[in-house]
């Protein structure tokens, strides 16, 4: 099934294990770039393709469904029908720093293989974020290292295994949420930082990963750049692909996290003013999806662009050895690489 001929810049939640008839019907009038998937709508396997289905039938196209399977505290698929993961900061502390690269190259392929099976081919990871000192505990231990070196070999590693398992990475947060020490989904954060400080550190890491498909920008004011959210500035974006350098499909955070002001459509419509491709909606709420399906508009050429580009990264997956991998990761784990 090709993609329809216009896309809206949403990428939708939906509220359970199936599509209801409500669902199906305003997601095939809104046509959504994509899907996003929680825990609430995850109970076993087949259920699961199930649901993947349901969605892609309601819009009649291989629409990309997305999930947030980083692994530790972020684990949307998990036991007793999927696998259990260390946190990634706490993983790269174990492997070292001479390993973590390639423990993150297999915990990926691994989480690809589960993805595809059950009919996701999206996934928001890597993180492109710094763990530093005062990192809210919210994303501390997600994050893949304390050091720009360290960060971005791992998170290009985590790119790598997903594409290679037919999943589209989401780089995320653009341009960096290491600094926060508020959780946006509860408040905004403001980062003091210089601007010189910011683009020698944590920009730099997004700037070496400016290739991948698709990014997810950050809730987070800058206060040497902007008085405002960088997914609602528009020079914010601007520096985003300006400075930065990121061409790919540029998705908002979740619009649901209180560190946006407005009502939803508000939020929405201040993001894709500002020049994000996509805004995301997670919650899935029936009465907040036909809130924004009022304001739905289709996607202008340039974003449209860069989803078909982002598209076009998707592709069948390499056929892995689960076991070899496996035992491969384990053993990195309890410190018996092989070098060489």
């Amino acid at each position: 099934m090709t993609r329809p001929a216009r896309l809206s810049p949403f990428i939708f939640g939906c509220d359970g294990l199936e599509v209801t008839p409500d669902e199906a019907a305003l997601f095939g009038d809104v046509q959504p770039f994509g899907f996003i998937l929680f825990k609430r709508n995850i109970e076993h396997p087949e259920q699961l393709r199930r649901l993947t289905a349901g969605l892609r039938e309601a819009v009649d196209w291989e629409a990309p469904i997305f999930i947030d399977q980083e692994g530790g505290r972020v684990d949307r698929m998990g036991p007793p029908h999927w696998g259990s993961w260390l946190p990634p900061l706490d993983e790269g502390a174990r492997v070292g720093p001479d390993h973590a690269a390639r423990a993150m190259r297999l915990r990926y392929s691994l989480i690809a293989d589960d993805l595809r099976a059950v009919g996701i081919d999206g996934n928001c990871a890597p993180l492109g974020d710094i763990a530093h000192p005062g990192t809210h505990p919210v994303l501390r231990n997600r994050c893949y290292g304390e050091t720009l070196e360290t960060v971005v070999k791992s998170a290009r590693a985590v790119a790598d295994g997903l594409l290679a398992g037919g999943v589209l990475p989401v780089l995320k947060h653009i341009p960096g949420h290491g600094r926060a020490t508020m959780d946006s989904h509860l408040e905004l954060p403001r980062v003091s930082a210089s601007a010189e400080e910011l683009r020698l550190t944590d920009f730099a890491a997004f700037e070496a990963l400016n290739d991948l498909p698709l990014g997810m920008s950050a809730h987070i004011v800058y206060e040497a750049l902007s008085d405002r959210a960088a997914t609602v500035d528009p020079g914010m974006i601007a520096m985003i692909r300006d400075e930065i350098g990121f061409g790919g499909l540029l998705m908002t955070d979740d619009l649901s996290m209180e560190a946006l002001d407005g009502s939803l459509p508000q939020r929405a419509e201040a993001a894709l003013a500002a020049g994000c491709d996509a805004v995301l909606y997670c919650k899935g709420a029936f009465s907040e999806l036909a809130a924004l399906a009022e304001i739905a508009e289709d996607m202008n050429e340039t974003s449209l662009a860069r989803a078909d580009a982002a598209l076009e990264a998707r592709r069948a997956p390499d056929t892995i050895d689960r076991n070899a991998t496996r035992a491969e990761y384990e053993a990195l784990l309890k410190g018996q690489a092989v070098d060489g």
